[in-house]
């Protein structure tokens, strides 16, 4: 459409202005999270004061500015391609903010839509635990009310980008005498509470750790920070995660397209594209990668994407990011084994962009929620099969 073809143009244009020398690959993203991150805040900051950030959050004035669906998408993909800075804000814009929208008050909105609008405000998620990852209802993290406020006690893990936010939304059990999904709320839990919030970042084998432990001893909510009123957590946090697995795989997919670029370049270079094994999966891994995209269209625009459609598309893009890590170790044969440089004592671990991409894709099938989850989902809630005994 003509207005969608003027919002791309303009998007295009300000982003071929604005990043420039200063923003233009300074890393980031998944495997990455530790690099750049002032001037990536900088540039979070840019974005709010041009109007980009919230603009698909309809027309309630807490956004910048109104779009489209489509334009959304216009945006993202327009953004993927400009090879921007890694998003700090992604978790404010695209989680916290659609939840607010939809279960917030007033007041909720006015106090943290507008900071995170700016690009001033930073967020994390406390959904995790060591005994409940993709088991959400297993949640053993105490709230408990103390007149305005909640302490809350326990561990949440794999919590992304922890030491650098400045908020958390928190599932947490309010009602220990709840069966399981019962008794949890999301609470909003501010992350500067030195001895009560404890963050220790988990160092991976990639080398960096973009995700950490935290510690709740005793940290205070306000009791006007309840998202969706006390004992209905569980009904947030699935429209938040319906979200986080759901249709934004379709811009996921440009720097998906990328790094297939890449490994195809790899492997011409190396003679390995030759190999007509390598040649076949390299084939597969791209008519994968369309039906990734096609999957993602039928699916924009629906109600939370249609029954199991963000567990099909955790599915699809998590084995397949995994295989093509696994792919570009194979087409550069035993030199996938070699650092970029000798390692020393001012340099002593040293991946390059695709041995850490290699060892990032091992957890694409875990975080977000395991496979065996999302096909227990599919089976249950869109297959009608019998459960699992428990």
């Amino acid at each position: 459409m003509a207005d969608d073809d003027g919002f791309r143009a303009r998007a295009r244009a300000w982003l071929a202005e604005k990043v420039g020398e200063e923003y233009r690959g300074v890393g980031g993203g998944p495997g990455s999270e530790h690099e750049g991150l002032p001037v990536r805040r900088r540039w979070e900051r840019e974005l709010g004061r041009a109007g980009w950030i919230g603009i698909g959050w309809g027309e309630e004035g807490y956004g910048n500015r109104t779009a489209t669906l489509a334009q959304q998408v216009v945006w993202a993909e327009e953004y993927a391609r400009a090879r921007a800075p890694a998003r700090v804000g992604h978790i404010g814009e695209n989680l916290l903010a659609p939840t607010l929208l939809r279960h917030g008050t007033r007041a909720q909105k006015d106090r943290f839509l507008p900071p995170v609008a700016r690009g001033e405000e930073l967020w994390c998620q406390g959904y995790s635990e060591p005994g409940a990852g993709s088991d959400l209802a297993a949640i053993r993290t105490a709230a408990v009310r103390d007149g305005r406020a909640y302490r809350l006690t326990g561990q949440k893990i794999w919590t992304s980008l922890a030491q650098y936010a400045d908020w958390c939304f928190v599932l947490a059990r309010t009602d220990p005498a709840a069966a399981r999904h019962r008794g949890l709320s999301l609470l909003l839990v501010p992350m500067d509470q030195p001895g009560r919030v404890d963050v220790r970042p988990i160092r991976q084998p990639t080398g960096t750790s973009e995700f950490s432990e935290v510690f709740f001893d005793g940290a205070l909510a306000r009791a006007d920070h309840l998202v969706g009123g006390e004992g209905d957590g569980w009904r947030v946090a699935l429209g938040l995660l319906a979200r986080e697995r759901g249709v934004a795989t379709l811009v996921q997919q440009i720097g998906f397209e990328r790094e297939l670029a890449d490994v195809v370049r790899t492997a011409l270079a190396t003679g390995a594209i030759d190999d007509p094994l390598l040649r076949a999966r390299l084939v597969t891994q791209w008519a994968e990668l369309r039906v990734m995209r096609w999957n993602a269209l039928r699916t924009l625009g629906t109600e939370d994407g249609g029954a199991g459609a963000p567990s099909v598309a955790k599915l699809l893009w998590g084995g397949w990011h995994q295989r093509l890590g696994e792919l570009a170790m194979a087409v550069r044969g035993a030199a996938a084994t070699a650092g970029p440089y000798d390692w020393s004592g001012e340099r002593p671990y040293a991946l390059d962009a695709a041995q850490r991409m290699f060892l990032f894709t091992r957890a694409d099938t875990i975080y977000g929620g395991a496979d065996e989850i999302q096909r227990d989902i599919i089976a249950e809630r869109v297959l009608g099969l019998p459960r699992e005994p428990r």
